[in-house]
């Protein structure tokens, strides 16, 4: 019976980890591909190495942590990157199997959404994290709260988001970054 869950992890259609205190302690193959990294490079290492920025590790982390105790459960579309350094949308799903340290032990789940959601290049850090908020739909006032900066902050980051993408609109926005 252990054979088939193996199976089931390595053939699985989305890149599965497990990991104990942020750091992959068995990754599938699928995860591998998706990153451009090896198995041998990821087991052992920090999901930092994942992340474009150590601050949007550190951010996401912060942020996610709050809902993993409170509901075991997290999930979001964030911009990630490979090892050959490109960017790439990613949808995120995770479990916290100690909701009470929702780091300590987890099994995650990545989608790679680049064919759908291309990146644009030449944005900072805050701007990958406004898009993805503004992807979720979320008010100014609401992702001011969720990045712990003022509304006028996050205004001025879609502004520039705006003039990046050549979109008219907020909704005009929100659909260049979902077609890339």
């Amino acid at each position: 019976m252990t054979e088939d869950y193996r199976l089931a992890f390595e053939m699985a259609p989305v890149g599965l980890a497990i990991s104990r205190n942020r750091i992959m302690t068995d990754c599938n193959q699928q995860l591998c591909a998706m990153f451009a990294a090896s198995r041998e490079l990821l087991i052992g290492q920090s999901f930092q190495i994942l992340y474009p920025s150590v601050e949007e590790y550190e951010r996401q982390g912060a942020r996610m942590a709050p809902i993993l105790s409170a509901t075991g459960l997290y999930s979001d579309s964030r911009i990630m990157q490979r090892a050959t350094g490109e960017a790439f949308w990613c949808h995120v799903s995770g479990r916290a199997l100690e909701r009470g340290s929702p780091h300590a032990v987890g099994v995650w789940s990545f989608e790679d959404l680049s064919a759908q959601r291309p990146v644009k290049t030449g944005l900072t850090a805050r701007e990958r994290e406004v898009a993805a908020r503004l992807l979720e739909g979320l008010t100014s006032k609401e992702m001011g709260k969720v990045l712990g900066i003022s509304h006028r902050t996050v205004e001025i980051y879609r502004a520039r988001l705006m003039r990046k993408y050549g979109a008219a609109t907020s909704a005009d926005l929100v659909r260049k970054l979902a077609l890339g």
